[in-house]
């Protein structure tokens, strides 16, 4: 089921990880995948929201992991470009196999085993970077590749797992989900200071943020 957000921004609660529908001027787009068993309710949610399964035209990845990216392959077969930073794209095609030398590693050495390749074209895109009305940001740290997208026509942002909503506020990445630790707070503060301000805050894991989005990213990079 997806659930409106604001005007023409849907949630996905997909127990435990998070996904979102934005019609972005026209062009509807798919903000992360879920796990392989979410396609269903993925595609269900674009017919909620009134859309047909080929209206896709695009995906924004935030990153790899196997409950962002393991939904891709339910998307085979129509027209659609996925977009992901540039450091995880490669993960995301299957050009680059992941290193089992860290947690993060052998969590994406696991998801490559388990999720399929998509079919669709895989774009990478880097900082500071426009798709269609979203601004990306390198925000690396959870993973090398992490972006977060941010659109000031819809005044929301998606932040992936750069950051989670717990107990009705913000946290950072845990240490042990994070390639690098000591990256997630800079990227936390860097993103506050350059995003801009918007309503909508959309993290990965959580409950999004309907109102003062922003405000409540400076809060938590003001602790970090």
């Amino acid at each position: 089921m997806a659930m409106e957000l604001s005007d023409g921004v849907w949630w996905y609660d997909l127990g435990g990880v998070n996904a979102y529908l934005v019609d972005d001027g026209g062009t509807l787009t798919l903000v992360d995948a879920g796990m392989p068993w979410h396609g269903n309710a993925l595609v269900s949610g674009i017919n909620q929201a009134g859309y047909d399964f080929s209206d896709l035209d695009r995906i924004l990845l935030t990153h790899y992991d196997f409950d962002h990216v393991g939904g891709l392959t339910s998307f085979d077969g129509i027209d659609l470009t996925i977009y992901a930073g540039v450091a995880d794209a490669p993960l995301v095609t299957g050009e680059r196999t992941p290193s089992v030398g860290t947690l993060k590693g052998l969590g994406h050495r696991f998801a490559a085993l388990v999720v399929d390749t998509p079919s669709n074209q895989v774009e990478t895109i880097g900082d500071g970077q426009t798709v269609g009305s979203f601004t990306a940001y390198h925000t690396p740290g959870h993973t090398r590749g992490h972006m977060a997208y941010v659109s000031e026509d819809l005044d929301v942002a998606f932040l992936g797992d750069c950051v989670r909503e717990a107990g009705g506020e913000f946290a950072p990445s845990p240490w042990y989900l994070s390639a690098n630790t000591r990256e997630v707070p800079v990227s936390i503060r860097r993103l506050s200071h350059r995003a801009g301000e918007f309503e909508v805050a959309a993290p990965g894991h959580g409950v999004p943020f309907r109102v003062r989005g922003s405000e409540r990213l400076e809060n938590l990079a003001a602790t970090l």
